[in-house]
């Protein structure tokens, strides 16, 4: 089980970068156009917050202490691959790229950030420290 979850990091990434070489009404658009683009739009927010999460989880399944500085470690490895997926897009004409969209991307990741270093180093988030702690056991 370990492996899988030290595995869906990669997995993830690779799904990013496919995602963004396709138009971004390949798989889904609504009917209503604004609303497409909004929920589109905001999907920033989660999806390198996701990808953070997840590298989270794949460095505490590594047996050994997971440091505020590995926790950084990850936020950062999310934010540059955020960077490197807008620069990927600026090549493709049906789609953009923004610094905006950056914005969004880190932002999800220090949301994340801040409840995880809350619940694995400050004591906080109890509910969320049991889950993490369950997965620092597989």
């Amino acid at each position: 089980m370990k492996y899988v979850v030290r595995l869906l990091p990669i997995a993830y990434m690779a799904a990013i970068w496919i995602m963004s070489s396709l138009p971004s009404n390949h798989f889904v658009e609504l009917p209503n156009s604004g609303l497409d683009r909004t929920i589109k739009e905001s999907l920033h927010l989660i999806e390198f917050a996701i990808l953070y999460v997840l590298l989270v989880l794949a460095f505490l399944t590594r047996g050994r202490p997971f440091t505020m500085g590995l926790n950084a470690l990850c936020a950062i490895i999310a934010a540059l691959y955020g960077l490197t997926d807008e620069i990927h897009q600026s090549f493709y004409a049906y789609r953009s790229a923004s610094w905006f969209d950056l914005l969004k991307d880190v932002t999800g990741i220090a949301v994340c950030f801040y409840f995880i270093r809350g619940a694995l180093f400050k004591g906080k988030f109890v509910r969320l420290g049991k889950v993490l702690g369950w997965v620092r056991k597989l």
